[in-house]
């Protein structure tokens, strides 16, 4: 009997390690080829993101490259079955200046695009991008001022020359980028920016963002799937009926 039943176990053992191993291929293959969860730790996708979102972006959206796989291992160059984004996309990047650092923002110049903020307005191949202004943001502080809270702060739509439409937010009338050089964008670059024109680090400073290379691109945002108050930790769960933000669950990033 104590034979039999210690084979039994042994069974059992193998049985559960190999269910656990298929489970961790399956979730492995979901991650680099379909799906993989980001959160939103900065403001600088404000109003569209805001810190405390958990979304899912699609892998497939623009092809494969090694920043791709896991831990990035550098098995190839380039991108396999690789498409560009459109312009207004929301797109998870790799940093070009250290690519082990992922940023989320708005693709605003695609290869070839001459891009520049003249007072506070996008100019896209000279010409002005469409804005219109709507009513205050009013929500957790999206300007980094002491104290945080509660803030208003001017809120802008903004229609890019394919039609997308987002809403921008304007901290400040004359802001430290509301005026720039002209950007070209190179070809097989993308020139992105956050929402929160006043207070995200992205393309227009070249030198800590710059234009980013197709293969730097990670995946679309495509839907928050979990949102929590800024300040608060997803693991409190006895905190949840407070602090999570149940209306943006399953919201669809645009």
């Amino acid at each position: 009997m104590s034979v039999t039943s210690g084979t039994k176990t042994e069974s059992g053992v193998g049985e559960t390690i190999r269910v656990v191993i298929h489970a961790l291929l399956i979730a492995l293959v979901i991650r680099t080829f379909l799906f993989q969860p980001f959160n939103i730790p900065s403001g600088s996708m404000k109003a569209t993101l805001l810190v405390g979102d958990y979304l899912f972006v699609s892998k497939y959206s623009y092809g494969y490259s090694h920043y791709s796989i896991p831990f990035s291992p550098p098995l190839f160059s380039g991108r396999i079955w690789g498409s560009d984004p459109n312009r207004g996309d929301i797109v998870v990047f790799r940093l070009p200046k250290d690519d082990t650092t992922d940023y989320i923002k708005r693709v605003i110049g695609l290869p070839g695009d001459h891009v520049q903020m003249k007072d506070g307005l996008l100019y896209i191949n000279d010409t002005p991008v469409e804005r219109q202004r709507m009513s205050e943001y009013v929500g957790e502080d999206p300007c980094g001022s002491e104290g945080g809270g509660i803030s208003r702060v001017k809120r802008w739509k903004e229609t890019l020359p394919n039609g997308v439409s987002y809403e921008t937010l304007d901290c400040a009338d004359n802001g430290y980028m509301d005026n720039t050089n002209v950007y070209t964008v190179p070809p097989g670059h993308f020139f992105m920016m956050g929402d929160n024109r006043d207070n995200s680090t992205d393309s227009r400073f070249l030198g800590q963002v710059g234009y980013v290379p197709q293969e730097n691109l990670i995946g679309r945002a495509q839907m928050i799937f979990f949102s929590i108050a800024e300040g608060e930790h997803a693991w409190m769960f006895w905190r949840w009926p407070w602090a999570v933000r149940w209306n943006r669950f399953f919201k669809i990033v645009r």
